[in-house]
């Protein structure tokens, strides 16, 4: 029987146009998926991640919490760490202006720009799920008509 619906048929019936707006539609899923991936293997690490907080706050000092939130990457770790070097950086230093602050705001100050870069950090890749998700109606629709 022969099967003149498939994709392959497609392919080899089809011009350039054709050929290229299925190309651009698979690169399109391709990247999709490897993102979805790639953010589905990050929720599970930071998960792993989030669930060694509770250890750190029944630390007997901040060494010890440290210790028990792992190695470098870990993004409660830097939070940590960026909250001990912002209060150390307070008490050594009152020279500058933005010394001057009291030390609460001082520590959330630093502790919200590390939130904010960690952030950014999990956000990478959304923007190329918004633009396949935009644009490949559009692109499909296009190869439809054509």
């Amino acid at each position: 029987m022969n099967n003149e619906f498939g994709l392959l048929h497609v392919w080899a019936q089809g011009d350039w146009v054709t050929r290229s707006v299925f190309a651009a539609l698979l690169l399109m899923s391709l990247a999709s998926w490897i993102v979805i991936a790639l953010k589905a293997l990050g929720v599970v690490q930071a998960k792993r991640q989030a669930a060694r907080v509770e250890s750190f706050w029944h630390s007997a000092d901040m060494a010890e919490g440290l210790a028990k939130l792992g190695n470098g990457g870990n993004p409660f770790r830097e939070l940590a760490i960026e909250g001990r070097e912002a209060a150390a950086h307070h008490r050594a230093h009152r020279a500058q202006l933005h010394d001057a602050l009291d030390v609460s705001d001082w520590i959330s100050r630093s502790l919200r720009n590390s939130i904010d870069a960690t952030t950014g950090r999990l956000q990478s890749g959304l923007a190329i799920l918004a633009s396949v998700g935009s644009t490949a109606p559009f692109v499909g629709l296009f190869g439809t008509v054509w």
